[in-house]
């Protein structure tokens, strides 16, 4: 195996609304890895490893860098962040209440029926230097698993 850059220079981030049933969070943060790896502009950059056990059997597409889960107190939190990124031109996915119940053409519908000041955001997935999205992302937690007490 060739050398590896330093893992700790790059990472993915996941912020999550900690308000929203963690089920359904889980659906959300697996519709916005997807998206993300598949419009990333540069695949490579993302660090995907081969892993393979000692039978041959090949374990691919696991990412070199850290993924770190956070949350956040509410939607308006990842509304921010959002807004932040886009203005870094930083990219990323994120996800909304919209794009949930009915099929996916209801779920486009709604989206483009709702203004963005209205959206309510589920969670964001990131990707990028390490050095940039720290400062971006300390005000989150790491993200707790279970039901979140009703609103």
């Amino acid at each position: 195996m060739s050398t590896l850059p330093n893992e700790t220079t790059k990472r993915f981030v996941a912020v999550l609304n900690k308000k929203i049933e963690a089920g359904k969070l889980m659906n959300a943060l697996g519709h916005m890895t997807a998206g993300f790896a598949a419009n990333y502009p540069n695949i490579e950059e993302l660090g995907f490893l081969q892993y393979q056990d000692k039978d041959g059997g090949v374990h691919p597409n696991i990412s070199h860098y850290p993924f770190i889960v956070l949350q956040a107190d509410n939607g308006n939190q990842i509304r921010a962040l959002r807004n932040e990124l886009q203005t870094r031109g930083i990219p990323f996915i994120d996800f909304t209440s919209t794009m949930t119940v009915g099929t996916s053409a209801e779920q486009v519908e709604r989206t483009q029926a709702t203004p963005e000041a209205e959206l309510e955001y589920w969670g964001i997935c990131t990707f990028g230097s390490a050095e940039v999205l720290k400062p971006l992302t300390k005000k989150f937690s790491m993200f707790r698993s279970g039901t979140p007490p009703s609103p």
